[in-house]
């Protein structure tokens, strides 16, 4: 039974692990515990039955880092223990000299029947380093009580989002609710605060920030506007403790009825329609905004696609394997039993998916606008890459520099790490 190296890894990072019945002729690391972690082995049950393989099935840990790490302990010593990988977007950049290239794998018409954004996010020099298995993407929450008493349309820019947010806080406030905030969004100096400031950056046509071919663009007027923009919000229409947000904080600010506008991913839609939420059935979604009339919409993509590794004993059959569970049917019984966010555009008008999900019909156009980070053409220099943006960013919003000095600094550290834009 191959899992020695596996199990080792887990024990040495104090975390939990399951012991599989029989042998096997591959194994998965897929999901954590609950509703996913019963999805995946059902999925491979049903693969099972259809091949004839089995399959031993591992329990990711649930921390990110916890999760990179034993990812790293596996693959950085060529073990075969595991042969297909559930990894989000930046992990699939980091470690993606141990993950085979699929494209040979997945017919072409297949591959283009999901969301592009996705696949080329997961795709570097031409490989395509993962398959899609579910998505996610910002968007911008908004209250649609609160519209409708002001008067206001859902805004379509960054600026007419700020200006509606200042005209409902002041009527808010003035009605008895000095609580109340114009627009919420994670601003604490981390990996979400570069994704906020890349939907800043290229919904201003300001580019990338690390463009699919290695150059570094993130130093130029769109992106300096851009920045300047999100630092204004701050203290006028934003909380300044926002600088030490993330996703729960701001969720819980929206929930309790305290803020117009929110940013955040796709979880926030169910937990707003809580029982215990004061705004249940009172917000909706919509795409991140324009940087203007003539930007364009942009949400940072995240999710889960599944790899292969390199070092499997049989790429064929793991590559078999991942190509069943991220099929269409497999993504429809994902989505309509645990509300997961699918990788195919069409699965968003699917009856049974709108019935399970009715707010799926409002993620459409948000994911449509997605952006991928610069994960993949980074590679394993790409935690790099988000300290400095995070960190840059986040001393512009802090008002610890301006915008046009932080990014020609950025500008210049990130020139130093890309190797002249060869990564």
């Amino acid at each position: 039974m191959r899992r020695g190296l596996y199990l080792a890894a887990m024990m040495l990072s104090g975390l939990a692990w399951t012991v599989p019945a029989a042998a096997a002729d591959i194994t998965i690391i897929c999901g954590s515990v609950g509703a996913e972690q019963a999805l995946c082995r059902n999925a491979v049950a049903q693969w099972e039955a259809m091949t004839g393989h089995k399959v031993e099935v591992y329990a990711s840990p649930m921390a990110p880092e916890e999760q990179l790490g034993l990812y790293r302990r596996l693959l950085e010593s060529g073990s075969a223990d595991v042969d297909v990988f559930q990894v989000d977007m930046i992990g699939s950049g980091l470690l993606a000299e141990h993950f085979v290239d699929l494209s040979p794998h997945v017919d072409a018409d297949h591959l283009a029947s999901h969301f592009p954004g996705v696949v080329s996010g997961l795709t570097r020099d031409g490989a395509l380093l993962a398959m899609p298995w579910f998505t996610d993407a910002p968007m911008l929450y908004y209250r649609t009580d609160l519209l409708q008493a002001y008067g206001l349309p859902v805004p379509e820019t960054w600026q007419q989002m700020a200006d509606a947010a200042r005209i409902i806080q002041d009527g808010e406030r003035a009605s008895g609710n000095p609580r109340f905030w114009g627009y919420v969004w994670q601003g604490r100096a981390d990996k979400a605060l570069t994704a906020g400031a890349l939907e800043w950056i290229h919904s201003h046509n300001g580019g990338r920030i690390v463009e699919a071919d290695g150059e570094v663009t993130v130093n130029n007027p769109n992106a300096v506007r851009a920045l300047d923009l999100a630092a204004s919000w701050v203290g006028t229409i934003t909380p300044p403790e926002a600088l030490t947000f993330h996703d729960e904080d701001v969720s819980g600010m929206f929930q309790v009825g305290n803020a117009a506008f929110m940013r955040n991913r796709i979880f926030a839609f169910r937990r707003g329609n809580h029982a215990d939420s004061r705004i249940a059935g009172l917000f909706a979604v919509a795409p991140l905004p324009k940087g203007g009339e003539d930007g364009r919409n942009a949400a940072t993509l995240a999710g889960w696609q599944l790899a292969v590794s390199r070092y499997s004993d049989d790429i064929q059959v793991a590559a078999d394997l991942v190509r069943f569970l991220t099929s269409r049917q497999m993504q429809k019984t994902r989505a309509v039993e645990g509300g997961f966010a699918p990788t195919y555009p069409t699965l968003y008008a699917d009856p049974e998916v709108l019935a399970a999900n009715p707010h799926f019909a409002q993620l459409r156009p948000g994911l449509d606008a997605a952006v991928a980070p610069p994960s993949t053409v980074a590679g394993e220099r790409y935690d790099g890459v988000a300290d400095a943006v995070y960190n840059a960013v986040h001393a512009v919003l802090s008002g610890k520099g301006s915008a046009a000095d932080k990014l020609a600094v950025l500008e210049q550290e990130l020139a130093r790490m890309s190797r002249g834009g060869r990564w």
